[in-house]
This record gives C-alpha cells, sequence and structure tokens, in this order.
C-alpha cells in the first residue's frame, strides 16, 4: 500500500487487496499474536456501531495492541473541536486513527493533518473495510474472486460504492439494480468502469432485480434507509418496494449461490423473513471476517508486514 491512509478502496491496487486478503486467511488460523504489541488505536465515532467498533477493539486487542475508544459526546468534531485541531491532536497520542463518520469530508481533512494513518469505519460515500472483508468471505466460499459474478440489490450507497470498486479491482462481474434516482453515483462508477477495462471484470447498471440476480454467484443486499436518512424512509419504502431479496429472487440465482448482507438488517424489508437464516446466508461468517481482514489491515498499517501469496488466485 502506497498511501499512509485508507480512505476509499480506490488507495489499494489489486495486489494490495489479494494481499490483505492472504494476511487475513493466515491471521484468522493463527488467533493471537504479539505483531501490534506498544501499538495504540484511537477509534473515533460519530454513529452508533456493533461490528465496526467490537471488531476494530477485539482485532487489535488479539494482535496485542491497545485500543481508545472517543464517542461523539468526547469529540464533537467539528463542533466541540475543529476537525483539523483533533487530527493534530490524536496523532501525538496513538499510532493510527480509525474513524467512522457521517461526511467523508471529515475523514479526508482528518487525514489531511494527522501524521499517522486515518481508516474509513464508514462514511456516507465508502465503507472499504466492509467491502474488502466481504471479499475475503467470498473467497472463503468459492476459493476464488475472478470470473465470478456479484449482483446487489438495491441502494447504490456507500457499501456498493465501495463493493463496486473492490469486485472491478480484482475481476469480479459486478451488477446492480437500484430504481430511477438512486443509482451508484457517476464519479465511483467512472472509476470502476476504468479498474474493470484492466481486469476484465463486466459492470451493469439497470433497474430491474430479476435480470440482476439472474446467474449470479453471490446475491447481495443492504439496507433501504442508512443512518441520517430517517427522514426519507419512508419515500424509499415506495421507491424499493420491489427490490426485495426473497427466496424467489434467489431462486434466479445459481445453484450455489450465496446472500450476504452487512447488516443490520431490516427483516421483511430489503430481506426477506428466514433469509438470514437459510443455507445460502453466509452473512454471519461475513460479519466475523470483518475483525480478521481489520487484523490483516492492522498488520499492513502499523506492522509493516509483508505477507505473500502461495496459492492465492
Amino acid at each position: 500500500m502506497s498511501e499512509k491512509d485508507l480512505l476509499s478502496v480506490s488507495n489499494l491496487n489489486s495486489e494490495d487487496i489479494h494481499r490483505l486478503i492472504s494476511s487475513a486467511v493466515d491471521l484468522k488460523a493463527q488467533g493471537w499474536s504479539s505483531v501490534l504489541s506498544g501499538k495504540i488505536l484511537a477509534l473515533i465515532f460519530e454513529k452508533p456501531s456493533l461490528r465496526t467498533r467490537v471488531s476494530f477493539e477485539v482485532a487489535m486487542r488479539q494482535l496485542s495492541g491497545e485500543c481508545i475508544y472517543l464517542s461523539p459526546a468526547e469529540v464533537g468534531l467539528g463542533k466541540r473541536e475543529a476537525v483539523s485541531d483533533v487530527a493534530r491532536v490524536l496523532c501525538r497520542y496513538v499510532d493510527a486513527i480509525v474513524a467512522r463518520t457521517f461526511s467523508h469530508q471529515t475523514l479526508e481533512v482528518l487525514a489531511s493533518y494527522s501524521s499517522v494513518p486515518v481508516i474509513n469505519a464508514l462514511s456516507d460515500l465508502e465503507h472499504p473495510c466492509q467491502a474488502l472483508a466481504d471479499l475475503l468471505t467470498i473467497y472463503e466460499k468459492k476459493g476464488e474472486l475472478g470470473g465470478l459474478t456479484l449482483a446487489f440489490i438495491g441502494d447504490g450507497n456507500n457499501v456498493a460504492n465501495s463493493l463496486i470498486l473492490a469486485a472491478s479491482r480484482v475481476g469480479m462481474n459486478f451488477r446492480i439494480a437500484s430504481p430511477s434516482g438512486y443509482a451508484i453515483q457517476d464519479k465511483i462508477l467512472q472509476l470502476a468502469k476504468s479498474y474493470a477495462a484492466e481486469s476484465g471484470a463486466e459492470i451493469i447498471c439497470m433497474e430491474e432485480p430479476r435480470s440482476v440476480a439472474s446467474g449470479a454467484d453471490v446475491i447481495y443486499t443492504d439496507v433501504w434507509t442508512s443512518m441520517g436518512q430517517e427522514a426519507e424512509a419512508e419515500a424509499r419504502r415506495r421507491a424499493f418496494a420491489g427490490y426485495q431479496v426473497n427466496a424467489e429472487l434467489l431462486s434466479l440465482a445459481r445453484e450455489d449461490a450465496i446472500f450476504m448482507h452487512p447488516l443490520p438488517a431490516h427483516h421483511g424489508e430489503e430481506v426477506a423473513d428466514g433469509i438470514l437464516d437459510s443455507p445460502q446466508s453466509v452473512v454471519f461468517d461475513q460479519a466475523e471476517n470483518r475483525m480478521h481482514l481489520q487484523k490483516a489491515l492492522l498488520v499492513y498499517i502499523l506492522g509493516g508486514l509483508d505477507i505473500p501469496l502461495p496459492g492465492y488466485r
């Protein structure tokens, strides 16, 4: 990885992603280690979290490092204290900063004023740690990434943005079905298409979910209303009414297709009741892999290890 920060999947090239996944596989098998002994990680969260906070804290602890959690009330990014000042103070105390923010611009300011690495743990633009852990899960279940087809059903949100960039980097076909007005933004789409031109991946964007799901190796969905969009909830329910992932939609995918969701899920909305517990669901393996992939990321950023890729495709 050539840059100190991970604000976007676009900070990584294909080799970086492959190495992170390979490292995550090794670290998952290894368990606890002392590789980050003496290192301290700060978590700054503007939004609440279950998986992101716990996975980073446990990851750091299993690597023998320390974590400090800073809640919105304790920091007040841009309100109680300027983002630039927070960055310049924190980087004198800690070895890296993980930030979960409403605005991607907040992350960019943090990174520009921080002398230590800043990791995007979710912003309104991207969720790179989620997408990378998703690729780890797909690799575990399928044994490969290149040539597979991921079908995303729903909102062209931050998760979809990171997934299309990650998939196109590693040669995975990406299809997305979204209602009019909820497609992936053009800047992200054009960047993904440039990656796809290099990797041989295919990108398809349309409104019809059945066509997108047909023959896919992975069916993926996310909530229709993300944090900060609560005022739009009813309008979004109407717009996405035909985009629920249910048994009928899943049946259009390949027989061995897997179902993925980043959680939290709204059962009965974007995903039908019972789908998370179906044999095709890998949702809870996916949640666990957040920790393992983030361990690999922390080792790269803070430990400086270069792990080879024996047998990895």
